[in-house]
């Protein structure tokens, strides 16, 4: 599989959770001991493109679960969808055992399952601080007539307004909750956006391409921060090209080529299942040459000429 090599420390599952997965089978679709997010027959094609086929999926509660696959795999289509971004032809999906099929994010949102983007989206022209504060659900001065009364909500503001202080110290970024979100790197905005994420009180996040842009010394702050977060109970699943940050992190993964789910196992073994080859390097790499093979590279050699 080709992928890019950015520096990332190895961090093992807590014992219990290893325990709990240790005896799950390592094929696509398998039922897990405890599973958040379930889906079933979840379908989405844009014209005659069949962008995801996902036939059966379940995300183990309290993992770190990594969905890699090529360019073009559904990945993001996939998290699209059940996050509420999206809509999907056909298929249903559950959380933590409420129907979330067919729900706009912000009703996703409500029950606990909040997602970050590859490209990030902060306010640019609103400060760091503004930012996390915009992110709290359920505050009473966002309604119109409690906001004409401002002891109704004072109180909640700056409630909110201190976990916003909290956040921002813990992801290194209380030096910078005054600046425009606009003024931060590329790493500062993905720390922003899993920070403000976590404003929302989630039970489970969804993180696109989290370390994409990012620097190493700011990879392995955020790669630091994801482990801790599932230490602390918190599920999580993110895409991923990052070959090193799959392994290093991760507690499952799984594996999408041509909208479908082709494999699943732990970190250490994925690498060589002959599915996950072929989706990234094609057929005749998980088979062994044959005669036929031999001569047709001789005659496409010979074409060449």
């Amino acid at each position: 599989m080709s992928a890019d090599h950015s520096p990332a420390s190895p961090a093992s599952a807590p014992p219990a959770l290893t325990g709990r997965l240790a005896g799950t089978a390592a094929e696509p679709g398998v039922r897990k001991p405890d599973p958040l997010l379930v889906m079933d027959r979840v379908t989405r094609s844009f014209g005659g493109l069949a962008a995801v086929r996902v036939d059966h999926l379940e995300l183990q509660r309290g993992a770190i679960t990594a969905l890699i696959g090529p360019n073009g795999a559904g990945k993001t289509t996939l998290f699209n969808i059940v996050s509420g971004f999206d809509r999907a032809d056909g298929g249903r999906w559950s959380f933590d055992g409420h129907p979330l099929t067919g729900r706009p994010a912000y009703r996703v949102a409500r029950h606990g399952l909040v997602r970050t983007f590859q490209l990030t989206r902060t306010l640019a022209r609103l400060t760091v601080r503004e930012n996390m504060m915009l992110a709290a659900t359920d505050q009473r001065g966002e309604r119109l007539l409690p906001a004409l009364l401002r002891p109704l909500w004072h109180g909640q503001e700056q409630e909110v307004g201190h976990r916003a202080d909290e956040l921002l110290e813990r992801f290194g970024l209380g030096g910078v909750r005054d600046d425009y979100a606009g003024t931060l790197s590329g790493g500062q905005r993905k720390l922003l956006e899993l920070a403000r994420a976590l404003m929302a009180g989630p039970v489970m996040v969804l993180l696109d391409e989290p370390t994409a842009g990012v620097n190493p010394a700011l990879t392995q702050s955020l790669l630091r921060h994801i482990t801790e977060l599932r230490d602390e109970g918190l599920t999580v699943c993110f895409v991923e090209h990052n070959m090193d940050v799959v392994m290093g992190i991760s507690d499952w993964v799984a594996v999408m080529a041509d909208g479908r789910l082709v494999a699943e196992g732990p970190a250490h073994s994925i690498g060589e299942n002959p599915a996950v080859v072929d989706a990234y390097l094609g057929k005749r790499h998980t088979e062994p040459e044959t005669t036929a093979d031999r001569a047709q590279d001789t005659k496409d050699a010979g074409d060449g000429e």
